[in-house]
């Protein structure tokens, strides 16, 4: 449980009836939760997932320590025909899924984890070759936090994108929204 405030004695009230009528117990202040690291400074709550992305990396068996800096190519457009099919897609399925539970702290991978997420089913040689740039990517990022504020004004802001009809393989659009509370990022989605 997490209760913020500057009024210690207001907070010490709220826990003791919590505890009175519910079985709980407090265990102090929030630091490691569901593979996110949360670490309180001045500025607000920071996240972290990095721990939870060094073990995806040594999941995938990656043995050279090459980064890039970004997560994609420019302009590439991924099909599900070109290149080879994997011969045991197992690894690709579990490695995507670990990425889709990274981007709750990091948001730059939406879109990319997104388009290699549509290929689960059948992973060709393509899709392999995108997911291992995606995880030397994240070797670049790894330890960038996401920053809760404590300063944050409540001015919600949005900024939203499509390609329009940019997937090679239906015609239908890509878009993608995120969400700012004052200087907060709260949320983030891409979907065709």
């Amino acid at each position: 449980m997490i209760i913020t405030g500057s009024d210690s004695f207001a907070i010490s009230e709220v826990k003791q009836h919590l505890f009175r009528t519910f079985n709980m117990k407090d265990l102090s202040p929030l630091q490691y939760f569901l593979s996110i690291e949360v670490v309180s400074s001045l500025k607000g709550y920071f996240l972290s997932q990095a721990k939870y992305a060094n073990e995806v990396i040594h999941c995938a068996r990656l043995t050279d320590t090459k980064i890039f800096d970004t997560s994609i190519e420019l302009n590439v457009k991924y099909n599900t025909t070109d290149g080879v099919l994997l011969d045991d897609p197992t690894l690709y399925r579990e490695l995507v899924d670990c990425l889709v539970y990274l981007m709750v702290t990091c948001p730059d991978l939406a879109y990319i984890v997104y388009v290699i997420s549509q290929f689960v089913s059948s992973p060709r040689s393509t899709h392999w070759a995108a997911l291992i740039q995606i995880l030397r990517y994240l070797r670049c990022i790894i330890f960038q936090d996401l920053l809760l504020s404590f300063t944050s004004s409540l001015d919600l802001v949005a900024y939203v994108d499509s390609d329009w009809a940019g997937d090679v393989i239906d015609r239908k659009s890509t878009s993608g929204f995120c969400m700012f509370l004052g200087d907060s990022l709260i949320s983030w989605k891409c979907k065709k």
